[in-house]
């Protein structure tokens, strides 16, 4: 479908500039950075700031469906996130109009303004030629996961924007003392937790991330990093993406992995009812306490699967040209089992006392 058909009324060469790393690894430095040096391109810039936009608390999982932890889409911060994407789409249609708020959601408003207005109103660019002179978006946030990083893929490829992406690689101690050092440092765990999720770009896995840099932050940024970054920039807003073609074939392939992913787990999950099975008779637990406790792990893995096969072959509909990782996602899925077997496990063991 040609971006005219999507509803397009911007002429004007658009890129998203996907900025993502650990916080404090330098992603708003780089960001000023990109800015003077795109005044000085003639290019219309802005930085759109997650941690601005989106409200602290919307950060805060709300739980996990059967106790999965892949299942984000459901929690608060995860609707904000398609929230703002949305926002940026509405102004891609409609460029010289605020994109209204929706509804049901809490971005920042006079920080999402603040976006447009440097947009709208850039101080060097020439009046007459504003309305084409290219747009770029950098997106400011950890983006610590692919599918963060494949939903503003998903929105380039769907108005045939530019699309690149900036990974800040800064070591662990200079991010965590940059941190503690700013007005309002964030917690340390944070950041820890973090590292243990972070997925750089990979384009030997994703082909989408093609278009990545990794940048040395631990240190300043020279100036032929800044020019390696421009450079990037410019070859992806003379380079926009096609719109996306139905693949029916990739959707099998992906819906096929994803019954292999809720097969494998179901064997993993079979293992540990065993093993809390034996741990159970070891323990002396009483035949009717054992059925219960039979009983109860059962269910809680036929729920746990249901939970899971729906996440995955929504995901499979999604973002079909992510690949998944079977194996990360069964030792993953099968840990979280674990967990909900020994609590399980333990109550019964209580209830023997």
């Amino acid at each position: 479908m040609a971006a005219e058909e999507a509803g397009v009324v911007c002429r004007a060469a658009a890129c998203l500039c996907v900025l993502c790393g650990l916080p404090a690894a330098g992603k708003s430095t780089l960001a000023r950075n990109i800015l003077s040096s795109a005044a000085q391109h003639g290019w219309r810039a802005c930085v759109v700031p997650y941690d601005d936009l989106i409200p602290v608390h919307a950060f805060q999982t709300k739980g996990v469906v059967g106790g999965v932890k892949l299942q984000e889409t459901h929690t608060e911060w995860k609707l904000h996130r398609q929230a703002l994407l949305r926002c940026m789409e509405q102004f891609l249609e409609k460029p010289q109009v605020l994109a209204e708020l929706p509804s049901n959601c809490q971005i920042n408003r006079a920080a999402w303004e603040k976006c447009i207005q440097a947009l709208l109103q850039p101080e060097a660019v020439d009046c007459s030629q504003a309305d084409q002179a290219p747009l770029l978006f950098l997106l400011d946030d950890n983006f610590y996961y692919p599918s963060m990083r494949y939903e503003v893929y998903q929105l380039a490829r769907k108005y045939s924007l530019g699309f690149c992406q900036m990974y800040l690689q800064c070591d662990l101690e200079s991010c965590i003392s940059r941190n503690q050092s700013r007005s309002a440092p964030i917690p340390t765990e944070v950041i820890l937790d973090m590292v243990t999720r972070l997925e750089p770009p990979n384009p030997q896995k994703n082909s989408w991330e093609a278009n990545s840099i990794s940048l040395n932050t631990t240190d300043d940024l020279s100036k032929c990093d800044i020019q390696r970054v421009m450079e990037l920039i410019s070859s992806a807003l003379n380079n926009p993406l096609s719109p996306a073609e139905d693949n029916t074939e990739q959707k099998a392939d992906r819906l096929r992995c994803a019954t292999s992913v809720v097969h494998q787990t179901d064997q993993a999950c079979r293992r540990h009812i065993s093993e809390a099975m034996k741990t159970a008779r070891e323990n002396q637990l009483t035949p009717e306490l054992m059925r219960t406790l039979a009983a109860q792990l059962n269910e809680s893995k036929a729920t746990f699967l249901q939970n899971l096969r729906k996440q995955l072959l929504q995901e499979a509909s999604l973002t079909q040209e992510e690949d998944i990782d079977v194996e990360r996602l069964v030792k993953r899925a099968a840990d979280v089992f674990d967990r909900e077997k020994k609590e399980i496990l333990l109550r019964i063991k209580n209830d023997n006392r």
